[in-house]
């Protein structure tokens, strides 16, 4: 799939989150390895967001549900901050809308800066934006704005047919070496 929204495959920085919804326990890159990972970055009081990228994450957390795929939301809040700190509010939002996947809390610039530090590392430009992993923590895709469905179901679709990095150990630009047991019997 050509997209000129296609990263360079650097690992994705880690997530500095203040606190998490939906999940027993703070989410993490290496957590999620193995894994192709959608984070939408969102403001509850962005048009966009509410719109287009939250639907958008739930349909993927709903349909690849028995993928794996990990759809993480990431409330980032880099205007507005007066209205939508408060963490009841997004609560409250998140109830209301039914978001069902884990959703953190972005963590504040410590030197009072307006943008938060997860959406500084990842190069954000504002909400909505879509960032998408491949199973290695490698940013395979790195969107603001409206990301189109069809575009997405089709790189989860490559990203989620990918093999697995202890499958993909053996290969290399030539091609991957069978194992053992399939090689040896070749010969007989």
């Amino acid at each position: 799939m050509h997209n000129p929204h296609i990263a360079n495959l650097r690992p994705a920085p880690p997530l500095e989150v203040d606190h998490w919804f939906n999940t027993p326990q703070a989410l993490r890159w290496d957590s999620l390895r193995g894994k192709v990972v959608a984070l939408h970055a969102f403001q509850m009081l962005c048009p966009g967001c509410v719109a287009h990228g939250l639907p958008q994450a739930s349909r993927m957390h709903e349909v690849f549900a028995k993928d794996p795929l990990a759809v993480v939301g990431l409330h980032t809040v880099f205007e507005h901050h007066d209205v939508m700190q408060p963490r009841a509010a997004l609560a409250a939002f998140i109830h209301e809308y039914r978001l069902r996947f884990p959703i953190g809390i972005d963590r504040p610039d410590p030197h009072g800066g307006p943008v938060p530090l997860t959406m500084q590392a990842l190069g954000l430009r504002g909400t909505p934006s879509l960032i998408v992993l491949d199973k290695r923590g490698r940013i395979r895709l790195h969107q603001f704005g409206r990301s189109d469905d069809l575009q997405v179901g089709a790189l989860l679709g490559e990203l989620l047919a990918e093999p697995d990095e202890d499958e993909s150990a053996d290969c290399d630009d030539q091609g991957c070496r069978l194992p053992e047991s399939i090689s040896a019997g070749a010969r007989s």
